[in-house]
């Protein structure tokens, strides 16, 4: 089994298990999963024009994605795609990123930064039941980002 699976595979494990337990609300796995797809979908883009020839993305905007939630997918689509791989400079600011990445979601799991996030998510949570008149689309938007 590649390494890329393993490793995405932990991370959707890690994640069940905060959502489950409520350490953190289903928003953030939601998060990742978007992320990824369109880190993916950045990666196949720049491979196909990388093969034609055209303009490519730039490299800040791969590793943007990636330091914001979106190296699983990115990560996936470096080993499927075989593309970004050989660079050591593009390597070391990726992995960096995801080290960025995988350490800000531990510290969401510290007393301060579970604080700092239910109080953020209570903010949200207070202005999206001011602002949004549907109870549908509130009752969904509540759903995502309140804790179990």
């Amino acid at each position: 089994m590649k390494s890329a699976y393993v490793i995405v595979g932990i991370l959707c494990l890690f994640l069940g298990l905060s959502y489950y337990l409520g350490y953190t609300p289903l928003a953030i796995g939601v998060l990742f999963f978007c992320l990824s797809l369109v880190s993916y979908f950045y990666y196949a883009k720049d491979k196909k024009a990388a093969i034609s020839g055209s303009w490519r993305v730039p490299e800040n905007t791969l590793h943007l994605l990636s330091l914001c939630g979106g190296w699983p997918g990115a990560l996936l689509a470096q080993q499927r795609l075989r593309h970004k791989t050989k660079k050591p400079s593009f390597r070391l600011m990726f992995w960096f990123a995801v080290l960025v990445n995988v350490g800000g979601l531990a510290w969401l799991h510290t007393m301060d930064g579970e604080r700092l996030f239910r109080s953020a998510l209570n903010s949200a949570g207070d202005l999206c039941r001011q602002y949004i008149s549907s109870e549908e689309f509130l009752s969904a938007i509540l759903f995502v980002i309140e804790f179990r």
